[in-house]
């Protein structure tokens, strides 16, 4: 998968936008491979603070725990880079703002840290609606760690806008 060039991230991010206005919604971040490049490219948009709430970087287990409540039996048993972490990690983000989505991504950007069950590449990502239950979704990319970075940037607000434009339930 190309990672995407900063045009089409930009188009996805203005869709978003657009989506988010037009409902009267506001998201937030819960980053970690990521290390907040995902708040980055959205607050980079001039109008973002509209629709854009807060983000949060949780690099390490114990941020995870203490900023987002991330119970650490979650991250003993999964790992922080599993589905249930991604989940914990938007749940926590909504329950500590006022937004109405929150995104979440934690993996492996490399180029090491990677094992034969969680490659370098893999990362899993969290969309929750406040008010219902998290949905969660994994993809191994390749490349190096910004190519890694920046896929997993785009994939993600792709599925968000998707999400996003869901009616409400």
């Amino acid at each position: 998968m190309n990672p995407g060039n900063p045009a089409e991230i930009e188009d996805v991010i203005q869709a978003l936008a657009t989506q988010l206005q037009g409902r009267d919604r506001r998201i937030c971040t819960a980053e970690s491979c990521t290390g907040g490049g995902i708040a980055a490219r959205l607050t980079g948009m001039p109008g973002s603070s509209a629709w854009f709430e807060c983000g949060w970087v949780t690099y390490s287990n114990a941020s995870k725990t203490r900023l987002l409540g991330v119970e650490a039996g979650l991250l003993e048993r999964w790992g922080a880079v599993s589905a249930p972490v991604a989940a914990a990690m938007c749940a926590g983000a909504l329950e500590h703002c006022e937004a109405d989505f929150a995104l979440s991504v934690t993996g492996i950007a490399g180029p090491g840290g990677g094992t034969p069950e969680k490659p370098v590449g893999l990362v899993w990502f969290g969309w929750m609606r406040r008010g219902a239950e998290p949905r969660t979704a994994s993809r191994v990319f390749p490349g190096g760690r910004e190519d890694v970075r920046t896929a997993a940037a785009l994939w993600s607000l792709r599925q968000l806008l998707e999400y996003a434009s869901e009616p409400d339930r």
